[in-house]
C-alpha cells in the first residue's frame, strides 16, 4: 500500500548508534570532508570526482544543507561522527526516489584510514532503519561498481540481495564499468531486525 501523502522523514539530531553520531554536515566540516572527498583513491568508484574546498563549500550550502526528507527526489546526507572522539569519518546518503513506489537508495563513503572498523556497517544499518521504519519505504537499493569489493561486502552483510550485474553499462571515469545492483525490502529488513 503506497505511503500517505504526508509521509516525511524529520529526524532529531544527532542520531545515536552504539559508537556513532549521524548528523547534518556543517561549515565546520569542510576540512574533514576534504580529507576524504578530496582523495582520488576514495572517489575512485564514486559518482563524483575528488572535490575541492570550493565544491565542498557549495555542496554544504546546497544539497548537504538538507535536514529532512519531505518529498520524492530529495536526498539526505548525514555525517558519520565517532562519538568518543568527535571525528568525522565519512557520510551516508538516503535518496527518496518515488512516493508511489515507496523506493529509495543508499550511498556511503568513508575515510580511507578508518575502514575495517565496522563504522560503515553501523551507520548504514541506521540509515536503513530511517528509510524503512521512519520514512516508510518499501524498497531500498544500493548501486555500486563491481570492482568496489568492500562496498559489495557491506551490502551483503546488511542483508541486501544482489539483483543485477550490468556489464559495461556505463562509461565511468574513462573506462567501462560493470554495475552491481543490490536491494532490500522492508519485510526482509523487519525479519532480519526483529527476527
Amino acid at each position: 500500500m503506497p505511503m500517505s501523502p504526508s509521509a516525511a522523514l524529520r529526524p532529531t539530531y544527532p542520531i545515536r548508534t552504539e559508537r556513532l553520531l549521524l548528523r547534518p554536515l556543517t561549515d565546520a566540516d569542510v576540512d574533514a570532508l576534504l580529507a576524504y572527498r578530496g582523495r582520488r583513491d576514495v572517489c575512485r568508484y564514486l559518482p563524483f570526482e575528488p572535490m575541492t574546498r570550493e565544491v565542498i563549500e557549495t555542496r554544504l550550502a546546497n544539497d548537504f544543507a538538507r535536514r529532512e526528507l519531505t518529498d520524492e527526489g530529495q536526498a539526505l546526507t548525514l555525517g558519520i561522527e565517532v562519538a568518543a572522539t568527535g571525528a568525522l569519518v565519512g557520510d551516508v546518503v538516503l535518496f527518496w526516489h518515488s512516493r508511489l513506489h515507496e523506493s529509495g537508495e543508499i550511498g556511503y563513503v568513508l575515510r580511507h584510514d578508518v575502514t575495517g572498523r565496522g563504522y560503515a556497517t553501523e551507520a548504514v544499518t541506521e540509515l536503513l532503519r530511517l528509510g524503512f521504519a521512519e520514512l516508510g519505504l518499501h524498497r531500498i537499493i544500493a548501486r555500486l561498481d563491481e570492482r568496489n569489493e568492500p562496498s559489495a561486502r557491506l551490502a551483503r552483510r546488511l542483508g541486501m540481495r544482489e539483483e543485477a550485474r550490468l556489464v559495461h553499462n556505463e562509461f565511468f571515469k574513462g573506462e567501462w564499468s560493470t554495475e552491481l545492483d543490490f536491494a532490500l525490502l522492508a519485510v526482509e529488513w523487519r525479519a532480519r531486525t526483529f527476527g
